[in-house]
């Protein structure tokens, strides 16, 4: 477990980072996935300890209203693209110009977002993504929001049951949640012309939860797709995931 650091948002809200490698000669910046943390998604796994081994310092912010960063409530702090404008601050609060930029899930779609809006990192890991979970939220988002309306009441076997109990796991703020939510901007496949930089789409081979990778793959302008075992759930604690992010980043 590393100590968090902790840094102050643009408007005032106190947000959590994590770095393992200090030292190291070359940087990655990692965001998790939507209800999870940097410790539950990088840490818990390997993967950043495989990272440090290959020689990075690996950053691993927890967004806002996850982990160890603040969970404000008030619409007003949480305006269209907020997750990828905090990236943004950090990025310049660490004083990044030569990094990586990876995420797995809602991490990958925040990384998408940050190079659309003008990021220009090395490489890119998009983690646990297909083509279409990158526009059409709003499906995605009206399906989180009837599991936290359903967060008490929800049985076994119900869709929403085990994005329910990873939520009590990860003992999410519903209420900032649901404003999060509300935040996520489309990328229209258009604009994946932007992304120019060696990508790398890992993904769990049963996973669709966000459409096809190999779509994805198909839709950049220089991609590879690196097939891991599992789920959505279960492909981010895969060996398997660590190992093909830092090949592809080697």
């Amino acid at each position: 477990m590393t100590e968090a650091q902790y840094f102050t948002a643009s408007d005032g809200t106190r947000l959590a980072y994590h770095i393992m490698g200090e030292g190291n000669d070359r940087d990655i910046l990692l965001i998790h996935g939507l209800f999870s943390s940097a410790t539950m998604n990088w840490i818990k796994f390997g993967h950043a300890q495989k990272l440090v081994d290959a020689g990075f310092r690996v950053i691993m912010p927890d967004l806002r209203a996850h982990g160890d960063s603040a969970a404000p409530h008030g619409k007003e702090f949480y305006p269209d693209d907020i997750l990828a404008r905090d990236m943004e601050e950090l990025i310049a609060h660490l004083g990044l110009t030569d990094y990586d930029l990876g995420g797995f899930s809602l991490g990958a779609r925040t990384t998408v977002r940050l190079i659309v809006r003008g990021a220009t990192p090395r490489k890119v890991v998009l983690g646990g993504m297909g083509l279409e979970g990158l526009a059409g939220w709003s499906r995605r988002k009206d399906f989180f929001l009837e599991a936290i309306a359903q967060f008490d009441t929800a049985k076994r076997g119900d869709p929403h049951w085990l994005s329910i109990q990873f939520m009590k796991t990860m003992k999410v703020d519903r209420e900032a949640t649901a404003l999060l939510l509300g935040t996520f901007t489309d990328t229209d496949p258009d604009a994946l012309a932007v992304i120019t930089q060696p990508v790398l789409v890992v993904c769990g081979t049963e996973d669709r939860d966000n459409g096809s990778a190999e779509k994805l793959v198909a839709a950049l302008p220089d991609a590879t797709y690196a097939p891991v075992p599992g789920t959505h759930m279960s492909s981010v604690t895969e060996g398997a995931m660590g190992d093909a992010i830092v090949a592809f980043l080697k």
